[in-house]
């Protein structure tokens, strides 16, 4: 009777495995659609490369979305879990994450927070009056206008505030930049104290 009870847990298991994957399986970041548009783009520039503009690049522009794209095609070859924020602005930061259908959300995290490795991050909200540097390489510029900041699945990003200058840098650069109307996602009017005052509502690790 033990043996029949056994047989039935471990024939019952090998169906589950069979039907479904493992639900620790490693998902493959390489079937999704930032997978699709990043190698896209990457064979688009590389067939520009022998004409005459080079695709309305500078030698400088072209070498830097080169490297942009090689990245972040690295990023989804690479990465196990899905990308993920972390917030060390000193101030709470508005980001992005799809729900299971539509267009990517806005959400609310917590100073010194980072988002459940298991859920997600799109990217960034940064409102306008905002003083950002790309890279902590980049020029700062102040906002005039709200923009949604896009990453690839799979990228680790980390936001932080620069003390001399004030500026929000990131340690990689954005896959998109999005501003009202070129895109699906939701770009608001928020401000920052707007966003201060918002309860922190990113899942978190």
């Amino acid at each position: 009777m033990k043996f029949l009870k056994f047989a039935l847990v471990a024939l019952v298991l090998l169906v589950n495995l069979a039907i479904a994957p493992p639900s620790w399986a490693e998902s493959d970041l390489t079937k999704g659609s930032d997978y699709t548009e990043v190698t896209q783009a990457l064979d688009e520039l590389i067939k520009a490369k022998d004409t005459p503009d080079r695709g309305g690049y500078t030698s400088e522009q072209y070498q830097q979305r080169l490297d942009d794209l090689l990245f972040q095609k690295y990023v989804l070859e690479t990465a196990e879990d899905p990308a993920q924020c972390r917030n060390e602005t000193g101030k709470t930061l508005a980001i992005y994450a799809n729900k299971k259908s539509g267009a990517a959300s806005l959400y609310f995290l917590g100073d010194g927070k980072v988002t459940d490795d298991d859920w997600s991050c799109k990217g960034v909200y940064l409102p306008s009056g905002t003083k950002v540097a790309v890279t902590p390489l980049a020029p700062v510029q102040e906002l005039t206008e709200g923009i949604a900041f896009k990453i690839v699945d799979g990228t680790r990003l980390v936001a932080k505030t620069n003390p001399q200058t004030g500026a929000i840098e990131f340690n990689v650069r954005p896959a998109k930049v999005f501003k009202v109307g070129e895109t699906d996602w939701s770009i608001p009017t928020l401000t920052q104290a707007d966003i201060d005052a918002k309860t922190p509502n990113a899942p978190i690790d």
